[in-house]
């Protein structure tokens, strides 16, 4: 089993126990469909090219596993050891090392870093998500890039006095964002509705940030940005996009 482990730094990040670790997959089984996940692998083992690729925020193994079965050399960082340990049991061979992906280090240099479904919100200052950039630098070959996966806020959708504004509404989850504007601290709130009738609550943490000011990160890493789109599947990235998939890329 290829697991190198790194204590975990200090983070701002909510840290994902057990339970939640084991229920990851259910939960976000919307994510794991073919027309979600297909394109983004396709976009990622494109860029990766023969290199090797490290994913910060590995989690379970969502986009790894696949980018793994294309033939792609994958390695990653995470935070949570749980999640680490449902990766492990789909796929020991790998390598993780177990730390916050704003300063632990994978041995080795990259053609690919990549980030997706809006982890970077999961570093809660301004400072961790300068450093995670810094840190996708650290770790790329000369030439290689950063790519991630983020929302554009909702902030437009809020009328005066509205306190929270819908991300996702389906027949199992319904979810909604909150926002302190002054700080760009925000909640997500999800109410699940299970196969036995019952609703539980959940919340997770993030701190939203904006594409130029993602930009400006990068910028301060050493990157410049190659491309901006709107998803995985290239559509272009305009003033009404709640998306975005950006690439940036270590001078050669």
């Amino acid at each position: 089993m290829a697991i190198m482990v790194e204590a975990a730094r200090m983070t701002s990040s909510d840290l994902w126990e057990a339970e939640t670790a084991e229920r990851y997959d259910e939960t976000s089984a919307f994510m794991f469909t073919p027309e979600v996940l297909d394109p983004a692998v396709d976009f990622l083992a494109d860029l990766a090219g023969d290199g090797p690729a490290l994913e910060f925020a590995i989690g379970t193994g969502r986009v790894a596993i696949p980018l793994t079965e294309r033939g792609v050399s994958v390695s990653g960082i995470e935070l949570s050891q749980p999640m680490v340990d449902q990766l492990q049991k789909k796929r020991a061979d790998i390598p993780v090392v177990v730390g916050d992906m704003a300063t632990s280090t994978m041995p080795g240099q990259f053609s690919l870093v990549y980030l997706v479904w809006n982890s970077i919100g999961n570093l809660r200052t301004q400072a961790e998500q300068v450093a995670c950039f810094r840190n996708a630098a650290r770790h790329l070959a000369l030439g290689g890039r950063f790519v991630i996966e983020l929302w554009v806020p909702g902030i437009r959708r809020f009328p005066p006095g509205q306190a929270a504004v819908p991300f996702h509404v389906g027949r199992h989850h319904v979810g909604f964002d909150t926002y302190d504007m002054a700080t760009q601290q925000g909640t997500s709130h999800h109410y699940r509705r299970h196969s036995d009738g019952t609703v539980t609550y959940g919340e997770s943490n993030f701190r939203y940030l904006w594409p130029a000011e993602c930009d400006l990160m990068a910028q301060l890493a050493g990157m410049h940005l190659e491309q901006r789109v709107a998803d995985w599947n290239g559509g272009p990235f305009t003033n009404d996009s709640e998306s975005h998939v950006s690439t940036w890329r270590k001078p050669a």
